[in-house]
C-alpha cells in the first residue's frame, strides 16, 4: 500500500490529499495539519514517489486502485483533493469507484491529454551528478544549468535525499520517463461522478482552459469552477492561505 501519513483526530470522514508529479506527501504537510483541526487528514506518497513502492506501471487506472486501497483501510469513504497528476488520479478514482468519494476537489488539472512534457525535468535529474553531494544547496547550483527556474529547482530537490549513506532521488526516474505519455494523457472512461466537485485553478495557469469545460461537465455534471488570484499551477504553494480557505469552505458547505 502507499506510504500514508495521518493528521488530526481518529474520528470523522478523512480528507485524502494526493500530490502531483515529482511531489510527495511532505509537500502537503503544512496544509494537512491546518485542515486537520476537526477531522482526520491523510496524505500519501504516490507509487514511484517518496517512500512508496516502485512499480513498472504508472497509469491512472493503477494509481486510482492504489488510492482505493488507502481509502478501504481508512473507513471506506473520503473527501478527496488531488493536484495535477494527483488530480487526474483522484478523478479516475471518483469515476470508477464513486462510492469511495463524498466530495472531490481537483487542483489545476483537467481530464484531458496535454501536449507539453516534463521529460526534460526527468532528464535534468538523471544527469545531475549526486554522488558525494553533502548539501542540497550544492545540488541546486549544479542543477541551475539545466533548470533555470529557482522555484522549479527547489520543488524537485525536495525529492533528493542527501542525508542517505549514498545520496538518492526519492523518485523512480526511469519509470516516470518511460510512462510520461500516460502521465500527460487521459485514458478513455465511461464513468461518471455525480457528487459535488470543485475544479480549483490558478488564475495565471493555463491547465484548465474554458475549452475543457464541456469535457469536465460530461464526466462531472455537478462541477463548479473557481480560481485563486495571482497563482500559477502550484496554486497551493503560491497562495497557501487562500487555497486553504477555499478548500475548507468547500468541504464544509
Amino acid at each position: 500500500m502507499l506510504a500514508t501519513y495521518r493528521y488530526g483526530p481518529d474520528e470523522g470522514r478523512p480528507l485524502l490529499i494526493v500530490h502531483g508529479l515529482f511531489g510527495s506527501a511532505r509537500n502537503w504537510g503544512v496544509l494537512a495539519k491546518r485542515l486537520s483541526v476537526d477531522r482526520p487528514v491523510l496524505t500519501v506518497d504516490m507509487r514511484n514517489h517518496g517512500e512508496s513502492f516502485r512499480a513498472e506501471a504508472h497509469g491512472y487506472e493503477d494509481m486510482a486502485e492504489d488510492l482505493a486501497q488507502v481509502i478501504e483501510e481508512n473507513g471506506g469513504n473520503v473527501d478527496l483533493l488531488g493536484h495535477s497528476m494527483g488530480g487526474k488520479s483522484a478523478m479516475m478514482l471518483a469515476l470508477t469507484r464513486p462510492e469511495f468519494v463524498r466530495r472531490l476537489i481537483v487542483a489545476d488539472i483537467a481530464p484531458v491529454a496535454y501536449s507539453h512534457t516534463q521529460l526534460h525535468l526527468v532528464e535534468a535529474m538523471q544527469e545531475l551528478e549526486i554522488e558525494g553531494l553533502k548539501k542540497r544547496s550544492d545540488a541546486d547550483r549544479a542543477l541551475e544549468r539545466t533548470v533555470p527556474d529557482s522555484q522549479t529547482r527547489s520543488f524537485l530537490l525536495q525529492s533528493l535525499d542527501v542525508k542517505a549513506p549514498t545520496p538518492r532521488w526519492k523518485l523512480n526516474l526511469d519509470v516516470l520517463a518511460e510512462e510520461m505519455d500516460k502521465i500527460l494523457g487521459w485514458p478513455a472512461t465511461d464513468g461518471r461522478f455525480d457528487g459535488p466537485t470543485l475544479f480549483l485553478s490558478g488564475a495565471r495557469s493555463d491547465y484548465v482552459l474554458p475549452d475543457y469545460r464541456s469535457d469536465i461537465k460530461a464526466l462531472f455534471p455537478a462541477a463548479q469552477f473557481a480560481k485563486i488570484p495571482d497563482a500559477g499551477h502550484w496554486l497551493h504553494a503560491d497562495r497557501p492561505r487562500e487555497f486553504e480557505a477555499t478548500v475548507a469552505a468547500y468541504l464544509s458547505a
